[in-house]
């Protein structure tokens, strides 16, 4: 196991993963300029996927590009986190999870800024500047939603207290995240808890809504450990590559 490989995929995974279901809703959003917003979210996610999995292609040297990966591994080869390939749901759903992912996404991005590795410190450098966005975005509709009427206020806190299992996983070190830390490639991921939590309560607060208190949480995603959306997601993202290995426009 080549640990920068599999935490690139990480990085490249999570875009991509949520990139793809924020698809779905082109054409879709409760409003036209919400709706060219989160578009515009999909498209900044994938443009990072790329970077990422150029990457680690690079670094795996086995002949594989970005769509090789992208498109070339079965689910058990992901290894995206749970949160990401939850489903969209309403849009409150999708906007809790978006807060919840923006908000770790940019604090990981920082601390990748300064990454002993100077591909991975110029690709979250300029990452982290769209990002920055995101999580102003998801955060305005946070507080929209969750200060709103009396069902958007229901359906908020519902969607907060479905998401919250699966907010701990990127805060859990295994085996590749810990030797990336010690050779100065990331960050060590218990360190961006309490930040994160300190972000997100101040938000919560702001929309009225209750932060959970339960402990139980739910992992695998970075082992390749998958629920079973993820298998329904990459259905329509692999389908024309698996038809036509190799086709191009």
């Amino acid at each position: 196991m080549n640990p920068k490989f599999e935490y690139l995929l990480r990085l490249g995974d999570n875009c991509l993963v949520l990139s793809q279901q924020l698809t779905a809703w082109c054409g879709h959003g409760p409003a036209l300029e919400e709706d060219l917003a989160l578009t515009n979210v999909a498209l900044d996610l994938l443009g990072q996927a790329r970077l990422w999995l150029s990457y680690a292609g690079e670094v795996e040297g086995g002949g594989r590009d970005e769509d090789a990966l992208a498109y070339g591994r079965d689910g058990a080869g992901f290894r995206n986190l749970l949160l990401v390939e939850q489903p969209n749901g309403h849009y409150g759903n999708t906007v809790a999870r978006q807060f919840f992912f923006d908000v770790w996404h940019q604090q990981l991005l920082s601390s990748l800024g300064q990454s002993s590795d100077p591909r991975i410190a110029e690709i979250a450098q300029k990452a982290v500047k769209e990002v920055r966005y995101h999580v102003e975005r998801s955060a305005h509709l946070m507080v929209a939603l969750g200060d709103g009427t009396e069902l958007s206020h229901a359906r908020m806190q519902a969607a907060v207290n479905k998401l919250w299992p699966y907010t701990n996983e990127w805060f859990e070190s295994d085996a590749v995240d810990a030797q990336c830390f010690a050779e100065g490639l990331s960050p060590a991921a218990p360190s961006l808890s309490a930040a994160w939590h300190a972000s997100v309560k101040a938000v919560l607060a702001r929309a009225t809504l209750e932060m959970p208190n339960f402990t139980g949480h739910q992992r695998g995603g970075k082992q390749g450990l998958h629920s079973e959306h993820l298998g329904h997601l990459l259905t329509p993202l692999q389908f024309v590559q698996r038809t036509y290995p190799g086709a191009q426009w």
